[in-house]
């Protein structure tokens, strides 16, 4: 059982600077709580979840054959200025090779204090971790690119937060741990020649079919750059709030990861933010585009050494590659939000862009709940309520009238329109009963039905329909926490 992972460490050929090596550290009673059987199928992993022995290695007790765990150093931008970071309560075992070539990082959440742990102590409490698992899986449904939760271990051990809390450890599986805040940690502590090392490292692993052209760090950010602005156009596609876009969040690889004060729309309000400490909005909902535009700067202010030697042409030539983006975002965005009302992206007029201008407008007047807004267009629910007045009856003729332009019937439409649309997606306030459930009162009852849905969302199975209505009263002082 303890040779279940096939470990490599081509990260630590980068050298000492780039991490530390730690040894997780022991809990006091580890119970496997949660074990993804299809994930561990897909990574080749050979693990019977009835052992006690894996609980022992997800949970840090026990070291994995092959394993050689470090915490990642990094630092980053957190609400806009600068810090020095690494993994202060995560350690990776290594990158697991599957039997298809692919490289994953096998990383243990709340394992442990490391040398980056500044005054933390290290632990993570059973509801993040249950929350991460839950949202991760939920993204990886939609089909957006996201880390994957293999496992949930209780600890035994009790974590001090607000309150006392039960503690556990989750597994993260992701293609890799390096962020923007990598790049930045390396610009402003190591030398010239590090930094070259990581960018090269870098496309080799995450981009090696990309072919140079200037040179490698131009390369890079403009790789980065288009699978960013992929992935924010698919968070705003289905109503995903992240709630802490810091740079040391943003992967390079373009994955989703990080579930800490997420949350989803339901009412759609372009401002909404529920993050606890973001105060003043910066990663509202409707801001995570622009945020993503200026973390990629950040990413190119950590390259301009090794993009040109004069720092004047580097900028410029920098600059150039960053002004890419508003214009691709805009391109991604609008291809996806169409689909989301029917049309295909060789049939995106001014028109249907003012008709989706409209609709918006109209969602944010009358706080329509943003996923059944598109459902009811798409003609999976009734036009009942809101839905039923004239502004939304005569936006519904203009739609049906591009699509007739258009050659688009019905049929089509639909089908263009359901693999955009999620009929599930984790509520909040459905999140939050799930895991009170699980926390509280040991049911995880509520949780593993929850956990079903959302990983099937555009075609669940079962009577879900009471987990498509937003909450009666509205989200009200909902807030998220990033459970540090």
């Amino acid at each position: 059982m303890d040779s279940v992972f096939q470990f490599n460490h081509s990260y630590q050929s980068l050298g000492d600077a780039f991490f530390k090596k730690v040894l997780p550290t022991p809990v006091a009673a580890p119970a496997l709580l949660l074990f993804n059987q299809p994930l561990a199928i897909k990574l080749g992993i050979q693990a019977d979840e009835n052992d006690s022995l894996l609980a022992g290695i997800l949970s840090g007790n026990k070291l994995a054959e092959g394993s050689i765990s470090i915490a990642q150093a990094y630092a980053g931008h957190q609400f806009g200025y600068f810090t020095m970071l690494g993994d202060g309560r995560a350690i990776l075992l290594g990158e697991h090779i599957s039997p298809d070539g692919q490289r994953w990082d096998v990383q243990l959440k709340g394992a442990g204090p490391t040398p980056y742990s500044r005054r933390g102590d290290g632990r993570a409490t059973l509801r993040a971790m249950l929350r991460e698992y839950l949202i991760s899986e939920a993204m990886h449904g939609l089909g957006i690119s996201s880390s994957r939760s293999l496992a949930v271990v209780t600890t035994g051990d009790k974590v001090f937060r607000e309150e006392i809390q039960a503690g556990a450890v989750l597994t993260r599986i992701m293609k890799s741990h390096i962020r923007v805040g990598t790049f930045e940690y390396a610009r402003q502590y190591l030398k010239t020649e590090d930094l070259e090392s990581l960018t090269k490292y870098t496309l080799n692993r995450h981009y090696p079919a990309v072919e140079i052209q200037q040179n490698a760090a131009l390369t890079l950010l403009e790789q980065v750059l288009q699978q960013q602005a992929r992935l924010i156009a698919e968070w705003m596609r289905v109503g995903f709030i992240h709630g802490v876009m810091n740079t040391d969040n943003m992967s390079i690889a373009g994955e989703t990861f990080d579930y800490g004060p997420c949350a989803f729309l339901n009412s759609y309000d372009s401002t909404k933010a529920f993050s606890s400490i973001d105060t003043n909005g910066r990663y509202a909902f409707g801001n995570q585009p622009n945020i993503a535009h200026w973390n990629l700067s950040c990413l190119a202010n950590a390259l301009l050494p090794i993009i040109h030697s004069d720092t004047d042409t580097a900028v410029k030539m920098a600059t150039e590659v960053l002004n890419q983006f508003p214009s691709l975002y805009t391109q991604l965005y609008t291809a996806t939000m169409a689909a989301k009302i029917g049309f295909d992206e060789n049939n995106i007029s001014n028109e249907v862009i003012d008709l989706l201008k409209e609709l918006m407008q109209w969602m944010q007047k009358e706080q329509a709940d943003y996923t059944n807004t598109f459902l009811t267009i798409q003609g999976a629910l009734q036009c009942e309520g809101i839905y039923s007045g004239l502004t939304f009856t005569n936006w519904l003729e203009k739609r049906s009238s591009l699509l007739l332009a258009a050659g688009i019937n019905n049929e089509k439409a639909t089908e263009i329109m359901f693999h955009k649309n999620p009929v599930i997606i984790p509520r909040n306030h459905r999140v939050e009963e799930a895991l009170d459930a699980v926390v509280m009162h040991n049911d995880r009852a509520k949780f593993n039905q929850l956990l079903q849905w959302v990983q099937c969302p555009y075609k669940p199975v079962g009577d879900y329909s009471a987990f498509m209505e937003p909450p009666v009263n509205g989200d009200g002082f909902y807030a998220t926490y990033c459970g540090t």
